[in-house]
């Protein structure tokens, strides 16, 4: 799973992919609008490609070296969200891989809500239903 969030606009999406590796990682970033577009990773080594490739300003921090931020280089609003999503899967123990998808979007549309206030939340829920 991919953790991607939109430092601009506050966006998250938690994205189940079936490996790891830096076509994946390059799918996942194929729709951004401007170049190059800055990327900040943790030490993984799928990302090392990035750093070549024109299109990305890759920047990253080693949480193996214990470096997890440097200025604006970081990767906690992703490891906070997946630290969320652990413990609300955990009750719904055995999820089918071809049902991760939609528990996904469960748990985006939930943190969606409650990050907004009281009218908005409902007109944002009922917009996501219909």
């Amino acid at each position: 799973m991919f953790t991607i969030v939109d430092r601009g606009t506050g966006e998250r999406y938690v994205i189940p992919t079936k490996s790891a590796d830096e076509s994946t990682i390059r799918l996942l970033l194929a729709n951004h609008e401007k170049e190059p577009l800055t990327v900040y990773t943790d030490g993984f080594r799928a990302y090392d490609p990035l750093a070549a490739d024109d299109a990305f300003d890759r920047e990253y921090v080693v949480r193996g070296d214990g470096e997890y931020a440097d200025e604006d280089v970081h990767a906690n609003t992703c490891e906070s969200h997946g630290s969320l999503l652990r413990p609300w899967l955990s009750p719904h123990r055995g999820i089918s891989k071809d049902k991760l998808t939609q528990y996904l979007r469960v748990f985006q549309l939930r943190r969606k809500l409650l990050r907004k206030p009281g009218r908005e939340a409902l007109k944002h829920a009922i917009k996501a239903t219909l």
